[in-house]
């Protein structure tokens, strides 16, 4: 099958899940498509390959559903894995930033000791919607003066338009809806 028979196969499987975290919002269920091996084989290669050789030295992910893919896109280009977290899980000094998203406020973390000045960043998630989290994701990083930030994602919520949020850095999103 090709690329785009692909996209429509994976796109077609994703589960909807209506009001869920909060009422009006649909839950984009990944793991749908995540549990199929030749599936999970498909993203991986497909989100992989376009960052094959950019020198990426970091792929940073956002917590948790971005952890997934992430963590097989950096062993797939050669680059480490750091997390993003949620408030109180990592052991070591770390930044932080608060910030809105389209149903209430959170936190960010990341270890202050993660990434170095000449690192070239991939940060990854699995979903684009309003940008917030990217956004907030990517302050987080500014504290590190990294040389280069890409950005990319599973889903893109394109009505949202939160790659507006996101125009000043490349942003790559495999399944459009």
């Amino acid at each position: 099958m090709n690329q785009e028979v692909n996209l429509k196969i994976l796109k077609e499987n994703i589960r909807n899940i209506p009001d869920f975290p909060k009422a009006g919002i649909q839950f984009k269920d990944i793991t749908t498509i995540l549990k199929v091996p030749e599936f999970f084989t498909f993203i991986i290669d497909s989100l992989s390959k376009n960052y094959m050789n950019r020198g990426i030295t970091k792929v940073v992910c956002i917590e948790s559903r971005g952890f997934i893919l992430g963590g097989a896109i950096a062993a797939k280009i050669g680059a480490g894995f750091v997390p993003i977290r949620k408030p109180g899980k990592l052991p070591a000094a770390s930044y932080s930033i608060n910030y809105a998203l389209e149903y209430g406020t959170d936190t960010l973390e990341i270890h202050k000791d993660a990434i170095v000045a000449n690192d070239i960043i991939l940060l990854h998630d699995d979903l684009l919607a309003t940008g917030g989290t990217a956004m907030a994701s990517v302050e987080l990083l500014k504290n590190f003066g990294s040389q280069k930030i890409y950005l990319s994602f599973l889903c893109e919520l394109d009505f949202l338009q939160g790659r507006k949020v996101l125009n000043m850095f490349e942003v790559e999103s495999l399944i459009h809806f």
